[in-house]
């Protein structure tokens, strides 16, 4: 009798296997205000954790007989002899890139489709969202094997990947699981050092902003008691892309109290950016950033029920107005 597999967990055993999550923020840090309190496992899962073995003869063979195929609509079509297995993961160059070379470090854009080897279900597929997922090209942000068959190719590669993992069937009990993604790299982004473009007449009753030669914001609270609204105040109107609720954002930043002005944390001090979703942070973020330009600045001022509300973080206690100079460095 065959046992029966739920395509949900599937997919989820294959994503967290190849890394496939998009870009977060600084993940390890918990006392970013940026971050959302309601996290994923799946999300934060280490996809460097488990080491890969090598693929046997057997093992290319099984992917080399699997023909990419262009359907009409655009998204690739996987079509093999089922079932088809592997042993541990594998790849192949079908279409070689003829753009700008992945280097460590870089932000890459890719689509990518995967199908379960058992019957060729599709468990996962960006290419008919119409929107790229980005990641960066870290060793230990992305799976060992994801990172071994991207880095170094060109922009425009076609790349299949073929993977075995453990998965729950419907009691409950692991199984092993083969699938196999096609993954197009379709672009790198290459963020700005610093906000550039027009620069905006300051507003009266918030707060003022002082940069240093180095970008670097400081903040002068003024007297008063703290806007009831979200404030989304440029400072610099950039004139790149509209950032999108659902971007991945590469920005500096840092964030004040309005309460007393002490500073509770800031990428600046830490001499990196941060790259987070608009989907995984506090609602002042995802509304004050969403509309905005990549290249600008701005003063976000966000009530507590827009931050942590009631909420006590480290350094923020509970029922905080938030100030916070971001640099809008890239939106992926």
């Amino acid at each position: 009798m065959r046992t029966t597999r739920t395509t949900t967990a599937v997919a989820m055993g294959a994503i967290a296997l190849l890394g496939l999550t998009a870009c977060s923020s600084d993940a390890g840090d918990e006392a970013d205000p940026t971050a959302s309190a309601n996290t994923s496992t799946e999300a934060n899962a280490d996809p460097s954790a488990a080491a890969v073995a090598e693929p046997t003869e057997e093992d290319i063979a099984a992917v080399d007989s699997i023909e990419w195929t262009e359907g009409e609509d655009g998204v690739p079509a996987l079509e093999f002899e089922q079932p088809l297995t592997v042993s541990t993961t594998v790849d192949r160059v079908v279409t070689e890139g003829d753009g700008e070379t992945l280097e460590d470090g870089a932000y890459v854009n890719l689509n990518y489709i995967g199908f379960d080897g058992a019957d060729g279900a599709v468990l996962y597929d960006t290419y008919s969202t119409g929107s790229t997922q980005a990641y960066q090209l870290t060793e230990g942000a992305i799976a060992p094997s994801l990172y071994d068959a991207l880095i170094g190719q060109q922009v425009g590669a076609q790349i299949l990947i073929g993977e075995t993992y453990e998965a729950p069937d419907e009691a409950g009990e692991p199984i092993d699981v083969s699938s196999f993604t096609a993954v197009t790299v379709e672009s790198i982004t290459t963020p700005l050092e610093r906000a550039e473009g027009t620069a905006v007449d300051p507003v009266d009753g918030l707060p003022v902003v002082t940069l240093d030669d180095a970008g670097k914001p400081s903040v002068e609270i003024p007297d008063g008691d703290a806007p009831t609204d979200l404030v989304a105040q440029p400072l610099i109107e950039g004139d790149g892309a509209t950032v999108e609720e659902d971007n991945v954002l590469i920005v500096n930043y840092s964030g004040w109290l309005w309460e007393d002005g002490s500073q509770f944390d800031s990428s600046w001090e830490r001499g990196e950016p941060s790259q987070f979703s608009l989907q995984g942070v506090i609602p002042g973020w995802t509304q004050g950033l969403a509309g905005q330009t990549v290249g600008s600045q701005v003063l976000l001022v966000v009530p507590s029920e827009l931050g942590y509300g009631d909420e006590d973080r480290d350094g923020i206690p509970a029922g905080s107005t938030l100030v916070f100079v971001v640099d809008i460095l890239a939106a992926l």
